[in-house]
């Protein structure tokens, strides 16, 4: 089995580029759904976010206080506390589905997440693939996607490293500042060559 990484900053055609690539016959698992499914489904995190956060942090019906959690985690400024939790087991989940799809037989393992090198390149993964788009093109296509304005968008890529930072670290980087015909394209062309490749 391909293990591959994907990552890039918002607005970068991640997601885009995997639904190609699934379509395709990969397996893809988008770490912000995967960790918001194990934020309500995995006890192990649960617990640990009552413990920090308080039993406040989810309804009575086992459903998450979003509201809650975002005002204590934002506004309180405990946004690290609270990645410093997810994190870790969203990883070691993310392996172990990745353990289990190789017993599967599935060929091709995409981990897709903006979070993907902060701290290195996991060792885990055979190759990497960053996605980079001129910041006026991420802006653009976030306001549209999200429905929101300028400043909204560039708070948020604030927060983000620098991914051309992070070129070094890629063994395919993908400059998405065309149309989405252009994307799509790119991304049936490197799944065939990492395929014959391997």
């Amino acid at each position: 089995m391909i293990k591959v990484g994907v990552t890039g900053g918002i607005g970068s055609g991640k997601t885009t580029f995997c639904k190609v690539w699934e379509s395709l016959g990969a397996f893809v698992v988008y770490a912000d759904d995967f960790a918001k499914k194990l934020m309500v489904t995995d006890q192990e995190l649960i617990n640990q976010i009552k413990e920090t956060f308080g039993e406040h942090s989810y309804f009575g019906d086992g459903t998450l206080n979003r509201s809650f959690l975002a005002e204590e985690a934002f506004a309180k400024g405990r946004v690290d506390e609270l990645n410093a939790i997810v994190h870790p087991i969203l990883w070691k989940r993310m392996n172990e589905l990745m353990q289990s799809k190789e017993k599967e037989g599935v060929q091709l393992y995409v981990k897709e997440a903006a979070i993907l090198l902060q701290n290195g390149r996991p060792e885990e993964l055979d190759l990497v693939i960053l996605l980079l788009a001129d910041q006026s093109k991420q802006i653009e296509r976030v306001k549209e996607r999200d429905q929101s304005d300028d400043q909204s968008v560039m708070d948020r890529i604030s927060k983000q490293p620098d991914f051309k930072d992070l070129i070094p670290l890629a063994d395919y980087v993908v400059t998405n500042d065309s149309d989405l015909e252009a994307l799509e394209a790119r991304a049936r062309t490197l799944y065939q060559q990492i395929l014959a490749g391997n």
